[in-house]
């Protein structure tokens, strides 16, 4: 037998590749890999450890901000290029050192396949990949410090539990939209503070078609080549629009993610937004508890849903209130609420927006919320308002007319006597008020009726924005005078009433509740006893006041 080439055998090979100093290396961590190691592991603490990631800024920027998403891993640097007068959202992680780098290719298959078959893993994903990184960085026999384990540990969560390199943005309660319109070009995200704006995020071709098809499937969801858009949202609420490859997206793959917001806005939150006044929210306040049915309407990312979500705070406690969605995005903190969501793109066996309207009726809901109406089930919708129902709903229209002509044309079809079966109509905008972009409450109008000499749909303007002074212009309602006959009460009443209701929202705005849990614990306490509620904030703004 011929006898081996000695300059061929893995020590040599090995030799040959990394140098007589990295041999060394080499050679001690293969010892140490055959009797094992011992990690010591304590809790990060910024005191006792070296941080896990830094940062000295970018050329030719200037940073503008820097926050936290996910303490202590990774942070967004806000930079400004005063050259192209442009700003650039730059994500924040640990570097990893070539050796770093190295381990955790090996980690990512060594660790995948144990986590899969491990039972504590879906009831604590992060003590699991702990103890599993801990058992191969023992049995590897490698040498390392706390710092490098979490970082290793940070991008393996981030790989297996998280989003891949797009995770910073999803922990960013800032974004709102995260737009990818192709590989090798910049993801864009919308921020609440600095608008559209570029990251430091982009994908290989092959990298976003992966993450396209891991996004479906975390949906539970299948697309290819031959299906090749899906629109579906996320375990967590969000809404996701996916094209795999060119056959529709000819730059090639490429995603949206619309965030859902853990926290809902409250009617607060939008009076510290500027979207509404105090004397409008008290206006729809007191429509809601008469049992006047709305519909918010608007343009995309007009914040529509959002609106209607904040507004549904104030149905009373113990109404029965029903959703209806494609994707979820109404969240309530209500007792006597079911949810529903559809179903779609399962053959024969499909339910229905339609379905689940018509199924909502034999539920005797009192208030029914719709997440958006665009077709047959408008109908139902207004035939569930002439027979008693409360109903909110969202369409996409850009003013009290649009929507009218939407309602009575295809493919929604309701008849123009239904049509006044309807109450209010809140149209809102994304628009520009002091060089920013803001979303305003445009117009809330009234349906009137029928026009008995034009045969047109009546409708009058109660509160219109007006974006030089950004203020909200109040005109007569001939709501208030419907509601305050219902109520029995006198015009002085009535105006009291919403004096009230004021100062109950002013009082909650200064004290910054904006929590949805608190917002409706306290309008449920109004409802409950207003006098006592008014008393208690009449005494306490007396014991402020100088």
């Amino acid at each position: 037998m011929a006898k081996e080439d000695s300059s061929d055998t893995p020590v040599a090979r090995a030799r040959a590749a990394v140098g007589s100093t990295g041999i060394r290396r080499w050679l001690s961590r293969t010892a140490r890999a055959l009797t094992g190691s011992t990690l010591t592991l304590t809790d990060y603490d910024p005191r006792r450890h070296d941080r896990l990631v830094t940062f000295d800024g970018l050329d030719g920027y200037e940073e503008v901000d820097r926050y936290w998403v996910n303490t202590p891993f990774a942070f967004i640097s806000i930079n400004y290029d005063p050259e192209e007068a442009e700003q650039l959202y730059h994500v924040v992680e640990p570097q990893l050192t070539e050796f770093e780098n190295e381990l955790l290719e090996r980690l990512f298959e060594d660790i995948r396949g144990p986590l899969l078959y491990r039972e504590d893993v879906a009831d604590d994903p992060e003590d699991a990949l702990r103890s599993e990184l801990r058992s191969r960085l023992e049995e590897y026999g490698v040498d390392i410090a706390e710092e490098t384990f979490y970082r290793l540990f940070y991008y393996l969560y981030r790989s297996f539990q998280g989003y891949g390199r797009l995770d910073p943005l999803m922990h960013d309660p800032h974004i709102e939209d995260i737009s990818c319109d192709g590989p090798n070009l910049p993801v864009f995200v919308y921020h609440d503070e600095y608008t559209d704006i570029e990251t430091s995020v982009s994908y290989k071709p092959d990298d976003l078609a992966n993450f396209v098809i891991q996004l479906a499937q975390r949906s539970g969801r299948h697309v290819s080549v031959s299906d090749p858009v899906v629109s579906t949202t996320l375990p967590d609420g969000s809404r996701i629009e996916l094209a795999l490859g060119e056959e529709v997206t000819p730059r090639g793959s490429a995603f949206t993610i619309r965030k859902y917001a853990d926290e809902p806005f409250t009617p607060i939150d939008l009076l510290e937004y500027g979207t509404v006044s105090r004397r409008l929210l008290a206006f729809i306040w007191l429509a809601i508890e008469s049992n006047k049915s709305l519909i918010f309407a608007g343009g995309t990312a007009a914040g529509k849903t959002t609106s209607m979500n904040a507004m549904s705070m104030f149905i009373p406690p113990r109404a029965k209130v029903l959703t209806i969605e494609d994707t979820r995005e109404l969240s309530l903190y209500h007792d006597n609420w079911l949810s529903s969501v559809t179903r779609e793109r399962m053959g024969d066996s499909d339910i229905t927006m339609y379905d689940l309207l018509r199924s909502a009726l034999r539920h005797r809901p009192e208030y029914i919320l719709v997440g958006e109406v665009r077709g047959e089930e408008a109908i139902t919708l207004f035939q569930a308002m002439n027979t008693g129902h409360t109903t909110f709903s969202t369409m996409h229209a850009d003013s009290v007319q649009t929507v009218i002509n939407r309602l009575e044309n295809d493919p929604i079809n309701v008849p123009r006597p239904m049509v006044t079966s309807l109450d209010v109509l809140w149209v809102q905008v994304l628009g520009r008020s002091g060089g920013e972009r803001v979303r305003r409450a445009k117009t809330v109008a009234e349906i009137e009726g029928i026009d008995q000499r034009t045969g047109e749909l009546d409708y009058s303007t109660a509160y219109e924005w007006n974006p030089d002074a950004d203020s909200f212009l109040e005109s007569n309602s001939a709501l208030l005078e419907e509601i305050r006959k219902d109520r029995g009460s006198s015009q002085s009443e009535l105006l009291q009433e919403l004096r009230d209701r004021q100062r109950f929202l002013e009082y909650l705005q200064n004290e910054r509740i904006t929590d949805y849990r608190r917002f409706t614990a306290m309008v449920n306490k109004y409802y409950a006893d207003p006098d006592e509620v008014m008393a208690r904030i009449e005494d306490r703004n007396a014991t402020v006041e100088p």
